[in-house]
C-alpha cells in the first residue's frame, strides 16, 4: 500500500501526524539515522548535511509515496522539514488534508 493510501484511512485528525511520519522517515533513511536521532524540524536541510542530490533523491521518493507532484522550487526555497510538511499539507495534499475542521 503507498502512503497517501495509508494516509485517506486515518482518522482526519490523526492525518497530519501520519504525514509528519512519512517526511521523517523518508529524511532519516538518507541521513541514515536511527529513530532515536534527533532530527529537527525548524533547520534547513543544508545545516543538517543534505546536498541538492539528497533532496532531490527524497522529492522523487515522496512523489512516488504520494502519487503526486512536488515542487522543486519548495524544496530550496524554503529547506525545511517543517516548512515541507506544511507545504504537503497545504498545497499538494489539499483533498485528504481539506477535510479537517479548522
Amino acid at each position: 500500500m503507498i502512503a497517501i493510501e495509508r494516509l485517506c484511512e486515518l482518522p482526519p485528525a490523526e492525518r497530519r501526524a501520519g504525514l509528519e511520519d512519512l517526511v521523517v522517515a523518508e529524511f532519516r533513511t538518507t541521513l541514515m539515522m536511527s529513530d532515536d536521532e534527533d532530527l529537527p524540524f525548524d533547520i534547513s536541510y543544508f545545516e543538517l548535511g543534505f546536498t541538492s542530490l539528497g533532496i532531490t533523491e527524497i522529492k522523487e521518493r515522496l512523489e512516488t509515496q504520494l502519487g503526486r507532484s512536488v515542487s522543486t522550487n519548495v524544496l530550496f526555497n524554503s529547506p525545511t522539514m517543517e516548512s515541507l510538511i506544511a507545504y504537503l499539507a497545504d498545497e499538494v495534499l489539499t483533498d485528504i488534508f481539506g477535510e479537517l475542521p479548522l
